[in-house]
């Protein structure tokens, strides 16, 4: 790691103006990602702005639906009573994350910028199109087993690694963001995060000193009958495999309305809405939910070693939608 200088920001436009005069810097707020990807010299910084003290906190329910500060750490979401009974979604996504000790010191908006755990991108003895572009991407024909099987490029097949975002999507969030002259923008968060195409080192559409303030998740009948399946190697502290974030308004046997959304397969987090069509106004029936796999993987191109997400994936769907209307 290399030698930085520290900043301790107390409001918003000292800390985005600290990073758009200094394309070196970064923001630190947990910190559980970024000092592990300075530690292996992935990312190399010469200054941290410490956010911590700016007041983007709070979980409440708002006329336009749950916000949600993007200072507030993992377990304070996941724990709080609010979303565990409106928006179980989140809250399963976020307590199947990580450990009890990183859900402590993680923030919300760190969390939705995490970076992927392909194993090119973190040894920087490999070529990697994220970390250096036109070097090569050696997973395409190397150790894919991890990767992603739903929008990747010849530049980059790297798994968005997160849970909570793939929840959010699922949900129709909205991301508040603030940039260095104090402006504030909205865009959805299935919009925010970016497929690789031939420009994989470009994740998000963040603009250099731009800050996460806040989430809104709207309010609708889907978000309280609402699950996150995580299939993974091991049952704590590990990565997807495949996940289903999945939320659905079923009157009478018939489904009115479905929010879907996959993780472990996608470069980004994956919104279905092939798999969404499939179950708006069907019943709700094993046949409509294998159906409703089938076109949510009907895209995906496997490579050699992880041609099994593809089943894996559909029936991580099926069984979420199955729990879900057996509840």
């Amino acid at each position: 790691m290399n030698n930085f200088s520290y900043l301790q920001a107390t409001q918003p436009k000292e800390a985005t103006g600290a990073i758009r005069d200094n394309k070196q810097a970064a923001f630190i707020a947990g910190g559980t990602t970024l000092l592990d990807l300075m530690k292996l010299n992935v990312e190399n910084h010469d200054q941290l702005v410490d956010i911590n003290l700016l007041a983007f906190k709070g979980i409440e329910q708002t006329s336009d639906g749950l916000r949600i500060g993007a200072l507030e750490r993992m377990s304070d979401v996941g724990e709080n009573p609010l979303v565990m009974q409106q928006y179980p979604v989140i809250s399963q996504s976020l307590l199947q994350a990580a450990s009890p000790q990183l859900r402590n010191m993680a923030s919300i908006g760190g969390n939705l910028l995490q970076r992927t755990r392909c194993g090119y991108f973190r040894d920087t003895a490999f070529p990697c199109n994220k970390r250096q572009p036109g070097s090569g991407c050696p997973a395409q024909d190397g150790e894919n087993r991890g990767l992603a099987i739903l929008g990747g490029s010849n530049a980059c097949i790297a798994t968005h690694p997160g849970d909570l975002a793939i929840a959010l999507v699922a949900l129709d969030a909205v991301l508040l963001l603030e940039n260095a002259k104090g402006k504030q923008r909205r865009v959805p968060l299935v919009d925010f995060h970016l497929m690789p195409g031939n420009t994989p080192q470009k994740e998000t559409v963040l603009e250099p000193g731009e800050l996460i303030v806040s989430i809104t998740v709207p309010t609708a009948a889907h978000t309280r009958k609402s699950m996150y399946l995580k299939v993974r190697e091991r049952t704590s502290y590990a990565y997807a495999l495949a996940s289903a974030a999945v939320g659905l308004d079923v009157q009478g046997g018939q489904i009115r309305s479905a929010r879907v959304a996959l993780g472990g397969v996608g470069t980004k987090p994956w919104r279905s809405r092939e798999a969404e069509k499939v179950l708006t106004g069907a019943p709700a029936t094993e046949a409509t939910f294998r159906a409703a796999a089938a076109a949510a993987l009907r895209e995906a191109q496997p490579r050699e070693h992880n041609r099994f997400k593809v089943e894996l994936a559909q029936n991580t769907l099926v069984r979420a939608l199955t729990e879900l209307t057996a509840a």
